[in-house]
């Protein structure tokens, strides 16, 4: 019941931060002119270019679906590391705790009421993705329910992150340095082979610490053409999203162990 409190009073405060709305505002705007393009196609398509039509509107969707994502997935770790730092700085903890509440319940609670957020997130972004379809006259072909879990259990690793390293750093560099996870990861995900050794194996061990989001990302199956639907086999699905709530659960616990010896001071 504790936990529960803490998540939706965490969920409220997110949709009425000024900070979260002007960002909305602005990223809605940038996305509205980037569909510029999805009408222009729609209107030049015929039935001699339908391929071609086809292929430049995947592409395009796939940079505006790959700008979004990428966005939830800081937005994750910023809202995660912000909610427990301005409790902390305005001094509200305390009160909280005078509940009294255990710690690791305060940050399950935080971590809930991100994931409420994202959750929001994640649907406005499945809208979003068949909205861009249909100005361009196609259809996605992918399975419903892929294109909501996959997003969600890789910003669930980013919103733990964010939290684990607000323990113990200001809001501002754990989002950066949960920025810098981000770049490399990506950079030591599976790649072309690299020819000099010491780079080879510094990427080994990056894949192997860091989390592989691109292993959770919805873009690999989003697909205009049913043809190219890239066929993955329940196991896999079960076991690539397995990683991503085991890797986002050592996470969090990683912030309970620190945030349990950490002062409840105001900074």
């Amino acid at each position: 019941m504790k936990v529960r409190a803490i998540a939706f009073n965490a969920f409220g405060s997110f949709l009425r931060d000024r900070l979260l709305i002007v960002f909305g505002i602005i990223f809605a705007a940038v996305v509205l002119l980037m569909m510029m393009p999805l009408l222009a196609m729609k209107a030049a398509r015929t039935a001699s270019n339908m391929p071609q039509i086809e292929s430049m509107a995947m592409e395009t969707i796939a940079v505006i679906m790959s700008m979004v994502s990428g966005c939830g997935s800081l937005l994750a770790a910023w809202v995660a590391a912000n909610s427990v730092a301005s409790e902390m700085k305005n001094g509200t903890i305390l009160a909280v705790m005078a509940r009294p509440i255990n710690r690791w319940q305060f940050l399950l609670g935080k971590f809930l009421g991100v994931m409420m957020l994202m959750s929001a997130y994640v649907v406005m972004m499945f809208a979003l993705s068949f909205l861009l379809a249909w100005m361009s006259g196609q259809r996605i072909h992918s399975t419903v329910w892929v294109l909501l879990v996959y997003p969600l259990v890789r910003y669930a690793i980013y919103a733990a992150l964010g939290i684990a390293l607000v323990t113990l750093f200001h809001p501002v560099v754990a989002w950066g340095m949960t920025l810098i996870v981000a770049v490399l990861a990506l950079v030591c995900s599976p790649g072309p082979p690299v020819a000099n050794t010491t780079i080879r194996v510094l990427k080994r061990i990056g894949y192997i610490v860091l989390p592989s989001t691109s292993l959770l990302s919805e873009s690999r199956f989003l697909t205009i053409r049913e043809a190219a639907l890239k066929q993955m086999s329940f196991l896999d699905h079960l076991t690539s999203l397995a990683y991503g709530a085991d890797y986002a659960l050592v996470l969090l616990l990683l912030a309970m162990w620190s945030f349990h010896y950490r002062t409840l001071k105001r900074d």
